[in-house]
């Protein structure tokens, strides 16, 4: 039987790259964005058919996962994967951030993969899948300020942590960690900076499938990722996880 991956974030970027390579191995693949136009056009473009499931939401919402899996496994009667790759950061550090950026941020960065987590280990259980959490090297290396990074050192821990309650139930976990990551969120920038070298986001999805790939009983748990050049990260550079609309305050993020 083909198996079947959720991906948030997964209308650009990583998430759509990843999703591309996992359709193309065959899998069954349900993405999740806030933006209904982009997931549109992701699926416009990506040619499965009924072999890929868009799902319009935010994943820091309870109710919209628990709705998306239920309409997952009640479609495909399975779940085997699952990779929480939506997030964001913001420009400036903690001292200029408006508050109400920083709690979603942290919503979306935090809460959303411990939900997704939360709400897909009955199934992940009875498949013996995986999981595979987006973080950042950005969550192994302090920079001044930084509530983004802090997010990602949340989600370095919670890797971690649910690597521990879940080992003994043969579902593998396992944190991406990439550097500048080259995506569409540079565009409006002119391009990644020169000062920075870049990876691909098919270069990131490469890595997740390899992590989804392993056979059972091998556990990969952590994977960093970074331009061979890159010592470490530039201000306001990012790889795009959940590529969305946001407030002017708000960019897409490492």
């Amino acid at each position: 039987m083909e198996p079947v991956t959720l991906i948030t974030g997964g209308s650009t970027g990583i998430g759509a790259a990843t999703a591309r390579a996992l359709l193309k191995q065959g899998h069954r693949v349900a993405v999740t964005g806030r933006n209904a136009d982009r997931l549109a056009a992701f699926a416009a473009t990506a040619g499965a058919g009924e072999r890929l499931m868009t799902l319009t939401g935010d994943s820091s919402d309870e109710h919209h996962l628990a709705s998306a899996v239920q309409e997952i496994v009640g479609a495909w009667g399975r779940l085997d994967h699952v990779v929480a790759n939506a997030g964001f950061s913001l420009p400036g550090n903690l001292e200029n951030h408006e508050p109400e950026a920083m709690r979603s941020m942290v919503l979306t960065n935090v809460l959303g993969p411990a939900l997704l987590v939360r709400e897909t280990l009955p199934h992940l259980r009875e498949s013996k899948g995986r999981i595979v959490l987006v973080g950042s090297v950005a969550g192994v290396r302090n920079t001044p300020g930084n509530l983004y990074s802090v997010t990602k050192w949340a989600v370095h821990a919670l890797a971690e942590n649910t690597r521990l309650l879940v080992s003994k139930d043969g579902v593998g976990v396992t944190l991406v960690a990439p550097g500048v990551v080259d995506t569409p969120f540079w565009n409006e920038r002119g391009g990644v900076p020169e000062a920075a070298p870049a990876m691909t986001a098919e270069q990131i999805a490469d890595v997740i499938v390899f992590a989804i790939n392993q056979p059972e009983g091998v556990d990969i748990n952590q994977l960093t990722m970074r331009p061979a050049a890159q010592l470490k990260c530039p201000p306001e550079a990012g790889s795009q996880h959940e590529r969305r609309a946001v407030p002017a305050q708000q960019v897409p993020h490492l």
